[in-house]
């Protein structure tokens, strides 16, 4: 049985969100007409808000084609939405800074996103050493 996201429409001019048969991410579209100068920043409103299936989130990340058609970055680099914003006004937004004048059209895809299980109950631990051997630091893997 496939898990079930409720969703709301903030927008009705926009086209509904739908999962294609390829690929595991859904696209989201921009549900306003925003312009943006080099440096911006914007929440861009998606036009959506979701109840996720319980013991799941959503991350929301940029389409591989926004940069390039919008000049626009996703300032937190990777969007969570957690299972409990999901109230009748929790809308979903993009946060967005442009790095040249642009603008973004109401119904433009910008961004997509997919569900995860949300990570199993940890304890943590405090501990002087780590017992394991020392692979010699960030960014020590591939060197010459």
């Amino acid at each position: 049985m496939p898990k079930q996201i409720k969703v709301k429409y903030f927008n009705q001019n926009i086209e509904k969100i739908n999962k294609i048969a390829i690929g595991d991410w859904i696209d989201l579209r921009a549900a306003e007409t925003v312009t943006m100068k080099q440096f911006d920043f914007q929440l861009i409103p998606l036009g959506v808000g979701m109840k996720l299936p319980e013991g799941y989130e959503a991350n929301v990340v940029p389409r591989s084609s926004t940069f390039k058609n919008f000049g626009i970055l996703q300032t937190n680099s990777f969007g969570v939405v957690d299972e409990s914003y999901c109230g009748n006004d929790d809308q979903w937004f993009f946060a967005a800074l442009a790095m040249r004048d642009t603008v973004i059209e109401e119904g433009d895809r910008i961004c997509q996103f997919r569900i995860n299980k949300k990570m199993e109950s940890v304890e943590i631990l405090e501990v002087s050493e780590l017992e394991e051997q020392s692979r010699g630091g960030f960014g020590s893997t591939g060197k010459k």
